[in-house]
């Protein structure tokens, strides 16, 4: 997986809480998707005012068709770490991300996502033009 620059970049920070640790105090990792999706979710409200809401009230969404995940190092119990998202491609009806879970700048996990566009009958939509325009901005 390719390193993002920075102006391409959108970062959520999160911290980490018991309820995301195993009885170790590390975190979970089937909650690494979980922070993913946060971060996902925030890059999506951060597109343009309100863009995201509207398409989501009028029945449109995205599901994640694939998802590859390489475990560097594991987060713990209260560290504040940092999920690097960005859009690697956009389709008519999906789009593919890459998504970096960071501690203090150190690598913890890397994903990619492929994502596709769902319409209000759940199937296969292709995005609205004012929503692909919105999330090229991150390629």
């Amino acid at each position: 997986m390719v390193e993002a620059s920075a102006a391409a970049t959108h970062i959520t920070p999160i911290r980490v809480y018991y309820e995301d640790t195993d009885a170790a105090g590390i975190v979970y990792y089937a909650n690494y998707l979980n922070f993913a999706e946060r971060a996902r979710t925030e890059m999506m409200r951060d597109l343009s005012d309100g863009l995201y809401a509207r398409l989501l009230a009028d029945g449109m969404a995205f599901v994640v068709r694939r998802c590859v995940v390489d475990y560097a190092s594991p987060a713990k119990l209260d560290d504040l770490v940092e999920v690097h998202s960005r859009v690697l491609h956009v389709g008519g009806a999906s789009l593919s991300a890459e998504q970096t879970v960071r501690r203090d700048g150190e690598r913890l996990v890397e994903m990619e996502v492929k994502l596709g566009c769902i319409g209000p009958d759940g199937k296969p939509a292709r995005m609205p033009v004012e929503l692909r325009a919105a999330i090229e901005k991150y390629l």
